[in-house]
């Protein structure tokens, strides 16, 4: 049975520009959402930094800017010295951006015109320079400010985004500013968390300025952040009466000749989330290193398809692709997985034969699962291209291959068809050999339990990226290798 997932709404930025202007027009005027801005960002600056006497406040011409005026006011009457910096002058301000202004000109404050020379003086920075309506890679002035603020070497706070990312796809396209802290405004957007902004967000906060994001049922979330506490209730206590037949049967392929390392942690790691049976099919020269390692797997040593058919008519799901290369062995390896009509996870060299083929192979069963090289390869794009749109290239991945595909990397995604999820969690210390393999084994040790691809990816990559993290909080991130994932997992597997 289907759990309910818990999970926060993410947007894009004309959704949220949206629910910006239908309240305004309800309320008659705009400037006290502004000024509530202002005030949260205020408060939470305080928060953070209750010793800071000097900040140094750079505004744009929008109503980020705006937020920004608001903030410097509020500073200035708290008594703090506030450097205020206007990348757009003054007189060029309008409508709410114009009153915010006027309101830091009240409190004392006269607004610096940017030039080239100018030193930035603040314990803590503030940037209001560009919006969520920014696009594209900063000029001018604001290059260059962006440039000076990541210099100074100073903690920063920025306002709804980093200046230079692109809020929709959090794609960077030249300079952009690395914040300690974001706050985010009315609704969390979707490229806050993932791709190259998780260089620049630093901590991200959202207030929602008394709006609720849910009530604009017409303006449907693009996608879900994944939260931790849904294990609760996705992972059922199990049975009594369960036995290892009621879990699922897992066969693994995996491990063409010298590539038994991928076969030994995928199978591991389907055991570790509770399949009942693991077989392993790879090659001869593993077996014994697989049984000394982990006897209860069962492996068998295979020379090609022949020996795999046996085995694949025995399993409920496979996985196939770790290490299984992309000659004869791989081949006939992906061909026998595929025969049969039962739930698969395909990864690694099983993706890059999939992407070799003349024209794509739907499944409705199935969980792919490409890091950004091979989701670039089973589209035709270049890496960059995927990396540029994380989401619509994992849509696009589902569109043509069908199924749910995971579309690992910085804010992993998982997209069936229907629902986009984003894993925020998760660590630089899983840049390592063995990382794809361990997920390979979560999604299908799990779909070997509930026969959900969705689900089990879902799973997959919530207990994998929550496992990487309580592993790297036991011991850093540096060094962290896939294996110290299995009792962590374990553990994420019996909430």
């Amino acid at each position: 049975m289907q759990t309910r997932i818990e999970a926060r709404p993410l947007y894009l930025a004309a959704q949220v520009r949206e629910m910006d202007r239908r309240v305004i027009a309800e309320a008659g005027e705009g400037f006290w959402l502004m000024r509530q801005a202002g005030e949260a960002a205020y408060a939470l600056l305080r928060a953070r930094w209750p010793k800071a006497r000097r900040l140094c406040v750079l505004c744009g011409g929008g109503n980020n800017g705006g937020d920004g005026y608001v903030l410097a006011a509020l500073a200035a009457a708290d008594g703090l010295a506030v450097e205020l910096v206007a990348l757009t002058p003054p007189e060029r301000l309008a409508d709410d951006a114009r009153r915010a202004y006027e309101l830091a000109a009240e409190a004392g404050l006269d607004a610096l015109g940017w030039r080239d020379a100018l030193t930035l003086d603040g314990e803590i920075m503030v940037d209001a320079m560009l919006g969520t309506g920014a696009r594209g890679a900063p000029r001018g002035d604001v290059a260059t400010a962006i440039a000076q603020l990541n210099a100074a070497g100073r903690p920063v706070m920025a306002l709804d985004v980093p200046s230079g990312v692109d809020v929709d796809s959090g794609h960077v396209e030249g300079a952009a500013v690395h914040a300690t802290l974001t706050l985010t405004f009315i609704a969390d957007k979707f490229g806050l968390h993932t791709g190259a902004a998780l260089d620049h967000v630093g901590d991200l906060t959202l207030a929602d300025l008394g709006v609720d994001a849910c009530a604009f049922t017409d303006l449907a979330p693009v996608a879900w952040c994944q939260e931790a506490q849904w294990l609760a209730t996705a992972l059922p206590p199990r049975r009594p009466s369960d036995h290892k037949g009621t879990h699922g049967h897992v066969l693994v392929i995996a491990g063409a000749p010298g590539m038994g390392g991928a076969a030994l942690m995928t199978s591991e790691m389907v055991a570790r989330v509770g399949a009942g049976k693991v077989s392993l099919a790879t090659d001869a020269a593993h077996v014994a290193a697989s049984l000394t390692r982990f006897p209860e797997i069962m492996a068998h040593g295979v020379r090609g398809g022949a020996d795999l058919a046996a085995l694949v008519t025995a399993a409920d799901v496979i996985a196939v692709g770790p290490g299984i290369g992309t000659g004869a062995w791989g081949q006939a390896a992906l061909q026998q997985a595929l025969a049969v009509d039962k739930p698969c996870v395909v990864d690694a060299d099983g993706l890059n034969l999939l992407a070799a083929r003349e024209s794509p192979t739907r499944r409705d069963d199935w969980v792919l699962t490409p890091h950004p090289g091979e989701a670039a390869r089973l589209l035709g794009w270049s890496t960059a291209a995927v990396q540029r749109d994380r989401r619509g290239a994992v849509i696009a991945l589902q569109q043509r291959w069908g199924g749910c595909v995971v579309l690992k990397g910085p804010g992993t995604l998982v997209y069936d068809g229907e629902r986009l999820d984003l894993c925020p969690y998760g660590n630089p210390g899983m840049a390592s050999g063995g990382m794809g393999d361990a997920l390979t084994g979560f999604v299908a040790g799990l779909l070997g339990q509930f026969g959900e691809p969705a689900r089990a990816a879902r799973l997959g990559v919530l207990i994998h990226a929550l496992a990487a993290d309580a592993a790297s909080a036991a011991g850093g991130q540096r060094g962290l290798l896939a294996s110290d994932l299995a009792s962590y997992a374990r553990r994420l597997a019996n909430p």
